[in-house]
C-alpha cells in the first residue's frame, strides 16, 4: 500500500486534508468518518489546530474532498448555487440546529440574525444564533456569509468581513476584487 493510498483509506475512518486554491485564497478542506469536516480560509477566526485535521491527502484520494472541490469550483464558476456533500460536523446540539438553518437560506439572499432566531422558535437568541454562526466550521458549503447584522450591516465573519462582503457579492452578481 503506497502512502497516498494508507493515507486515503485513513482518511475515511479518522480525519485527513486537503488544500485547494479558490478565488479567496486557499481552503483547507477537512474530512472526518467519510464526510465534510471543515472549510477552513487562511487566517480565519476559531480554526482548530492544524494536527486535528489529519494527514494530507490528494484531493482524488477521498470521494467527499473530491465531490467537495468540484462543487465549490461550479459555485465559483456560477454553475451551482446548492451543495449536496454529506457533512460530518461537531458541535452542540444547538449549533446543529443553527448549521441546518443555515442551509435553507437561498443563494443570493441574507437573513439577520434576528430573524434566524425566530426560524428557530428562540426569538430572543439573536446573539447565541451568532456565536453558532461563527463556529460554522463548514463555511461556504454551509452559507453563514449569508446572515447580517439587524440593520443590513456586515457583522463578523470567521474568514474575515471582506469574504464575506466577496461572497454576497458574488452571490448578487456585484462582487469586487479582493483586497490585497
Amino acid at each position: 500500500m503506497t502512502t497516498s493510498t494508507a493515507a486515503a483509506k485513513t482518511a475515511t475512518d479518522t480525519s485527513a486534508h486537503t488544500i485547494i486554491d479558490s478565488p479567496l485564497g486557499p481552503l483547507t478542506l477537512v474530512t472526518r468518518e467519510g464526510g465534510l469536516a471543515g472549510v477552513y480560509m487562511t487566517q480565519q477566526r476559531h480554526l482548530p489546530p492544524q494536527e486535528t485535521f489529519g494527514p494530507p491527502v490528494a484531493v482524488a484520494d477521498v470521494p467527499v474532498l473530491t465531490r467537495t472541490a468540484e462543487q465549490l469550483a461550479a459555485y465559483f464558476a456560477g454553475e451551482t448555487r446548492d451543495f449536496d456533500i454529506d457533512l460530518s460536523t461537531s458541535g452542540t446540539p444547538f449549533q446543529q440546529r443553527v448549521w441546518a438553518a443555515l442551509r435553507d437560506i437561498p443563494y443570493g439572499e441574507t437573513v439577520t440574525y434576528g430573524e434566524l432566531a425566530a426560524a428557530l422558535g428562540r426569538p430572543t437568541a439573536s446573539r447565541a444564533v451568532g456565536l453558532a454562526n461563527g463556529r460554522n466550521p463548514v463555511s461556504i458549503i454551509v452559507p453563514c456569509h449569508r446572515v447580517v447584522g439587524a440593520d443590513g450591516s456586515m457583522t463578523g465573519y470567521g474568514g474575515g468581513v471582506e469574504r464575506k462582503r466577496w461572497l454576497l457579492g458574488f452571490e448578487s452578481g456585484t462582487q469586487q476584487p479582493l483586497l490585497g
